[in-house]
């Protein structure tokens, strides 16, 4: 349904919708075997800000970067948030690495040793600091914690020792600040991971306490597995905290945003919209969470930006008095196709006019090829290091 009064509305929640982009996402990246260099990487966090502002510029729609610690570490955070604020942009999610140290072979917050339970949560909390410093309101955890083998370490045990971490750390945040546990089904451990699916970070957030939600990252999870279904579940029940928005064929892939399954990005941001997510108070945070190793870093953030925003377009234009109607009445077929319809409809003219009414370019790809800021990261920065992963 593409007519004037429904695009109005549409529209009016599009103007506010907002996409983390993620600091990680702008360094070296590859697979297990290899990290592949490109040229005009950022060395430092500083220039990873400038990259995510010029997203930003472009698309209006991504205003904050999300740190990943120590990755993003520097020794004036005041100043690192002062100098995002400059380039119009906002320090987001405080992400901590407890994957990373030797100490975390056998796990970090989950680890039979009390000394390494007590490093990990140290870090935790220190995260904690660093996103009151910079005035970051969400603390993004993601744990490697599992076991390779049966027997290898107590299931439940392993399970108290979770929830004694994050609940002292949650119990320590400051009263604006959520908590987003993350969850894998596997990878790194292949017998158990420690919150392998979204039923167990649930389970873990309801007992940790009210600010502590489920985060969903939507290359983490087994194939067939229906993750509107899981969207909403948690909306329903009030525990979902956000997003990681990312593209998988196989596993946790980390392609593009509604590159691999475009519909079904738009099948999990139709459930969104219609539990009112999409509002700008609903408090859910939009991130991705990708790794570019064969496309160039900037360009594919654009592009990934776009296609989470279509996405929304396609959701917002679903005709929900008619699929409500087609419901009531068990008429199956009408009900996917008042979804078709929407999903089939081309939006992209339709967010180019609302770009061109926010002031923006029509099209941030070719705005930013014709830029030259490509061109200039590459020339400017040389020498030094670029940074990636374990940077």
């Amino acid at each position: 349904m593409t007519d004037g009064t429904a695009w109005r509305r549409a529209a009016q929640l599009l103007r506010h919708q907002r996409i983390e982009t993620p600091s990680w996402a702008y360094g070296n990246s590859g697979t297990r075997f290899k990290v592949f260099a490109q040229a005009g990487i950022p060395r430092n966090p500083f220039e990873k800000i400038d990259d995510a502002a010029k997203v930003h510029e472009l698309t209006g729609i991504a205003p904050s970067i999300a740190l990943h610690i120590p990755w993003d570490r520097v020794e004036d955070f005041g100043a690192l948030a002062g100098y995002a604020k400059d380039q119009g942009i906002a320090l987001g999610a405080i992400n901590p690495n407890v994957f990373q140290d030797d100490d975390y072979r056998l796990g970090s917050v989950c680890n039979p040793d009390p000394d390494v339970r007590s490093k990990a949560t140290d870090h935790l909390l220190e995260c904690v600091e660093i996103g009151r410093l910079v005035g970051s309101r969400v603390l993004s955890v993601w744990l490697a914690d599992g076991t390779n083998y049966a027997g290898q370490d107590d299931i439940r045990a392993r399970q108290d020792r979770l929830h004694a971490s994050l609940r002292e750390v949650h119990d320590r945040m400051p009263s604006e600040m959520r908590l987003l546990l993350e969850y894998k089904f596997f990878e790194p451990h292949f017998y158990t991971m420690d919150v392998p699916d979204w039923g167990t970070s649930f389970a873990q957030c309801l007992r940790i306490g009210e600010h502590a939600q489920v985060l969903v990252d939507t290359g983490h999870h087994a194939p067939g597995t229906n993750i509107e279904f899981i969207v909403a579940v948690l909306l329903r029940e009030g525990r979902l905290g956000g997003f990681h928005f990312n593209s998988r064929n196989y596993a946790d892939d980390d392609l593009m945003a509604g590159a691999a399954d475009p519909f079904g990005l738009f099948r999990i941001l139709h459930e969104i919209a219609g539990a009112g997510g999409l509002d700008p108070g609903a408090g859910i945070e939009f991130m991705l969470d990708q790794c570019h190793n064969l496309e160039p870093k900037v360009p594919a953030m654009i592009r990934s930006v776009l296609n989470v925003q279509e996405a929304t377009a396609k959701a917002l234009l679903v005709d929900r008095a008619a699929l409500a109607e087609a419901q009531a009445g068990g008429d199956v077929l009408g009900a996917h196709e008042v979804l078709m319809d929407a999903f089939n409809t081309d939006v992209r003219p339709l967010l180019a006019g609302l770009r061109e009414d926010l002031g923006l370019d029509p099209d941030p790809l070719a705005a930013y090829q014709r830029s030259g800021y490509q061109q200039r990261i590459e020339r400017e920065r040389v020498g030094g290091s670029q940074m990636g992963w374990g940077a």
